[in-house]
């Protein structure tokens, strides 16, 4: 499961593996991309990170984030340096000499500072590779996390076995869903439960839309309103290579309330569930769902439409986004243009306040059919941006709850010298009306949220609304 939401959000920083995207390019981003060029590494086997990995994020951050001119290289630093000591203790290697050296304020000899402390602690550690792979992993977090940035983030590549396009983990995601909790837990509202089976153990174990997962190896999900991370890193485990441990689950079926006890291994599996689906409502409605807005899903969507338009009238459409993750930007453009032309739909800013218009591309043809759109807690990113542009540009009403408010900006891929990526974003993105969006979210004009029981029972209120409205349209 982990590896198909990181593959659906490698554009957007939210998450990134070691993957290329298709990334709209703004003024400020392109003297960005000259600017940090140096930072950068050629793509290549990986190997282990480093001391050089360390400098090389850290000189990244400093040419190619966007928050470049506000941040404090010193809290940088002791970001990293936290890590760094957090890891040795959990570890049980802490050190009389983990401290913090003295910095000066200048930051090029403050991080020589920095990194001579940590090659004297380092050379004294056991020679054990996944130690040291360790320590370096959590010092580069700890620097990334110093950020506060929901679209930067560094990541090791993950190889798995199997063929493309298989994933690895339990097979179904939740709602709240990891890709949010992950970066922002104090958005979480129990109860957490299923909100779709992708394949794998959960399909063989009848996971069913709905469930609510009470327990997670015996242990409750939320404590006094509060998520569990370390539940939610169980449910999306990352790949090793070992042998992974089975997750005991405790499912509670909102209809009948009954519980139930299953136990799934997590294992590498083909997905069952395509990224875009399409049926006829009512008769002359199509209803499409995307599972992102990867490269290529606008042109998916609009022959998916075609198809449906091709023995019959269509008097709407309705996009389902809920559940839907980021992507690139230019589909959340090519999609968006497919129904408005001549329109700015967002601004990507610099910290001074200068912002970029982005528009619509009115080479794309308008499909000239009224809009509904569904959201929820899940839709971020990308999903947040296309969101917000329909909203502003009195598109189609927006229905079901709020949007994650994921959407810091587009971010840009680093690849380091242990072949690790950094994704970074050179600019802040606010939408159409200049509005902040990220940390927000974008709120829908109708709320209808769908529930656990509603999931369970098969009602959709939200479409059903969707359906009314565009009725009203005729």
């Amino acid at each position: 499961m982990k590896r198909s939401l990181l593959t659906a959000l490698a554009c957007t920083g939210i998450l990134t593996p070691a993957t290329s995207c298709a990334v709209a390019t703004t003024g400020t981003e392109a003297a960005v991309r000259t600017e940090a060029a140096a930072c950068d590494s050629q793509p290549g086997q990986p190997v282990t990170t480093g001391l050089s990995t360390i400098k090389q994020a850290y000189d990244c951050i400093f040419t190619g984030f966007y928050g470049r001119g506000r941040l404090d290289h010193r809290a940088v630093l002791a970001a990293g340096f936290a890590g760094l000591t957090e890891e040795l203790n959990r570890r049980g290697v802490d050190r009389p000499d983990a401290t913090m050296p003295p910095l000066t304020g200048n930051r090029t000899t403050d991080l020589e500072a920095f990194a001579a402390a940590y090659e004297r602690m380092v050379a004294d550690l056991p020679d054990d590779a996944a130690l040291r792979q360790a320590l370096a992993a959590a010092t580069i977090k700890g620097m990334v996390g110093s950020l506060h940035d929901n679209h930067s983030q560094w990541r090791r590549p993950v190889q798995l076995p199997g063929k493309p396009g298989d994933v690895y983990g339990l097979g179904f995601t939740t709602s709240p869903g990891y890709s949010i909790t992950y970066r922002a837990p104090q958005k979480a509202v129990a109860p957490l439960f299923v909100n779709a089976v992708q394949g794998g153990p959960a399909a063989a174990a009848r996971i069913r839309p709905g469930e609510i997962v009470q327990a997670v190896n015996g242990a409750p999900v939320f404590v006094d309103g509060v998520l569990s991370s370390g539940a939610m890193n169980l449910l999306n485990p990352e790949y090793s290579g070992d042998q992974p441990d089975p997750v005991r689950l405790a499912l509670l079926d909102p209809s009948t309330g009954r519980v139930r006890k299953t136990t799934l291994r997590p294992k590498v599996f083909t997905p069952t569930m395509p990224p875009v689906t399409a049926r006829r409502l009512g008769g002359d409605v199509a209803a499409i769902k995307l599972a992102n807005f990867q490269p290529g899903t606008a042109d998916q969507v609009l022959a998916a439409i075609a198809g449906l338009r091709e023995d019959k009238k269509l008097r709407g459409l309705i996009l389902d986004l809920r559940g839907t993750n980021g992507g690139s930007p230019a589909e959340v453009v090519k999609l968006l243009s497919s129904f408005v032309h001549g329109k700015v739909h967002s601004y990507d800013c610099a910290p001074d306040g200068t912002c970029t218009p982005n528009r619509t591309d009115d080479a794309v043809p308008l499909l000239g059919l009224p809009l509904a759109v569904l959201t929820d807690g899940i839709c971020a990113s990308a999903c947040d941006a296309f969101s917000a542009a329909v909203k502003d540009l009195k598109v189609g009403p927006l229905i079901g709850s709020r949007t994650s408010g994921m959407v810091s900006g587009s971010a840009r891929m680093f690849t380091l010298d242990d072949r690790s990526t950094l994704s970074l974003p050179a600019a802040y993105q606010v939408g159409a009306n200049r509005e902040l969006i990220n940390g927000i979210g974008v709120a829908p004009d109708h709320y209808l949220p769908l529930t656990a029981k509603n999931l369970r029972e098969g009602r959709d209120p939200a479409m059903a609304k969707a359906l009314s409205l565009l009725s009203a349209t005729r």
